[in-house]
């Protein structure tokens, strides 16, 4: 038996997938082995002289694998739906980003999401260079306060993922849009901490019932 510093998932979760061999990541799509191999000893035989790449990747039908001894449908299956997902990744597209060209475009991103939120959310949306959305991050749900929406919770996820500008949103359950002396202040801010940073925020975008209130549109930032 291999030591637990050695096992395939230990290894994973401690030095993460890409560390870790061909065998070792088939061994652990594997699961177990069989009476006369370890699961470890059937993925050397499968991956041996690149194996991985010059059979198993070409493989495409589950019978084709369930003829290799060791390999039942199940474990097959697992193998098979592996390989469709690498790929999959291998030929995707660049995947087309939303783009926030003005406060309508974040408004109709966002009013989907946020108009029938029961309770207030604070939202902030990542974008790169081209104020392309590269992710969205709730920061807080409650009601707002200062304490509760800090700089450092709002720039955290866009300093982690490199975004270039960030425009943060909020929902009023009450339906109306416009903004409290909270919003304002936390608004004001969140501009100034952006500004010391260098992650700009481009808009403060209030969701009420069908309708919004951006700050860049009101010329309040």
């Amino acid at each position: 038996m291999l030591p637990v510093k050695n096992r395939p998932r230990e290894k994973m979760a401690a030095y993460g997938a890409g560390v870790l061999s061909d065998a070792e990541l088939l061994a652990i799509l594997i699961g177990t082995g069989t009476k006369e191999l370890s699961v470890f000893d059937l993925a050397e035989k499968l991956t041996a002289d690149g194996g991985l790449y010059r059979h198993l990747a070409g493989i495409t039908q589950l019978r084709e694998l369930t003829k290799i001894k060791g390999l039942g449908p199940a474990k097959a299956a697992t193998i098979l739906a592996a390989l469709e997902i690498g790929r999959r990744l291998a030929t995707a597209k660049p995947i087309e980003r939303r783009c926030f060209s003005c406060p309508q475009d974040g408004a109709d991103y966002l009013m989907p999401r946020l108009r029938f939120a029961p309770k207030e959310q604070f939202l902030v949306v990542l974008l790169n260079s081209k104020n392309r959305v590269i992710g969205t991050e709730v920061v807080s749900e409650g009601s707002l306060t200062g304490s509760v929406v800090h700089p450092r919770e709002v720039f955290q996820p866009a300093i982690l993922q490199h975004a270039a500008a960030i425009v943060v949103s909020h929902n009023h359950p009450s339906g109306d849009p416009h903004p409290s002396r909270e919003d304002k202040e936390i608004t004001k801010m969140l501009v100034e901490a952006g500004k010391i940073i260098g992650i700009p925020v481009l808009d403060h975008i209030v969701i009420g019932d069908g309708t919004y209130y951006s700050f860049q549109e009101e010329g309040a930032l």
